[in-house]
């Protein structure tokens, strides 16, 4: 396994980027913790560095305005941050779900650890459940993930997975996802991201009324087209990556998924339709998508570059049925 992917976990069926220990249903949070590679902590250490070279040692001076997180187990280091980095440890992420699964009906279906410990998350099932058109199955989920390295707040993000071909999406409207963000200078608090995800997760049945209505949105090869160039080159003025070279490889890739090659691609949902469209870049991002490596590709998936892909098509395929 890949250096990116420290360990992770999983229930039911592989999850889409093929990695990770299967466990049974029903497992306790320390047995998830423990599977997921998820049981160590964070811990501090002030910055030193050395200066005046005198002999071999040099004299040792302190840094107070930062300070060093490193693993409890392996003693690796994770990063240099502020001193008003508050840390999040892993224990607390799979904790946040502790009651969603005793009295909410939540089920944890997926857990671990990136980067060597520098970002884990936790993947859950909501019981929300929703069919479009010849039984094209989309289930919800909430993501909560977060990082020690600066890279990523503390984050809750409402997503949905299409069973068909598990592309996973973040739920949105109105052009604004409904994660809720946390960033590392403030303290984490668990209770209070979950009232705030209440009215996100809510939302859920307006955003499943948007994409049925994106499956009866038939749509022209010029459309299409036009669909593809907008998400995947960036033609767009105000886009937040942009590319000055059409990206041919994109095209002809999403084209060809979304013309029947793709998973789920000629189910009466899909086949010619705007839902379609979006599964096609979706599948691309999650499965396809060029990258270093599998764990390069869902990171950039769920939390980077690729995230930010399947967002614009989003938006872009909502204004279809605008």
């Amino acid at each position: 396994m890949s250096h990116l992917i420290e360990n992770m976990a999983y229930v039911g069926i592989m999850p889409w980027h093929g990695l990770g220990s299967r466990l049974t249903e029903k497992q306790p949070l320390e047995v998830w913790q423990r599977e997921a590679g998820m049981n160590w902590k964070i811990q501090e250490s002030p910055v030193h560095f050395k200066a005046d070279k005198v002999g071999a040692l040099g004299t040792i001076h302190s840094f107070p305005e930062q300070k060093v997180l490193y693993r409890s187990d392996t003693k690796a280091a994770l990063s240099v941050v502020s001193q008003r980095y508050q840390v999040v440890q892993p224990r607390e992420v799979l904790e946040f779900y502790r009651d969603l699964t005793d009295v909410s009906g939540y089920e944890l279906e997926t857990a671990g650890v990136l980067k060597g410990g520098r970002k884990f998350w936790a993947l859950a099932r909501t019981g929300q459940s929703a069919a479009l058109k010849g039984n094209d199955e989309v289930n919800g989920y909430l993501l909560l993930a977060t990082s020690c390295d600066g890279t990523l707040a503390t984050t809750a993000t409402p997503t949905t997975v299409r069973v068909v071909c598990n592309n996973t999406l973040a739920i949105a409207l109105d052009g604004t996802t409904r994660a809720i963000k946390v960033p590392h200078s403030t303290r984490f608090d668990p209770q209070a991201v979950k009232n705030q995800l209440g009215i996100a997760v809510s939302q859920w049945d307006g955003f499943m009324y948007r994409m049925r209505a994106l499956s009866e949105r038939k749509v022209q090869w010029h459309e299409a087209m036009g669909f593809f160039m907008n998400v995947l080159c960036n033609t767009a003025s105000d886009s937040p990556i942009p590319e000055v070279i059409p990206n041919e490889r994109a095209l002809r890739r999403v084209q060809y998924l979304y013309e029947g090659a793709g998973r789920g691609a000629t189910m009466p949902s899909a086949n010619g339709t705007a839902w379609g469209l979006l599964n096609a870049v979706t599948e691309y991002v999650d499965h396809e998508r060029r990258a270093r490596s599998i764990e390069y590709r869902m990171d950039s998936a769920w939390f980077g570059q690729g995230a930010i892909i399947k967002q614009r098509a989003l938006s872009a395929a909502l204004q279809l049925v605008a």
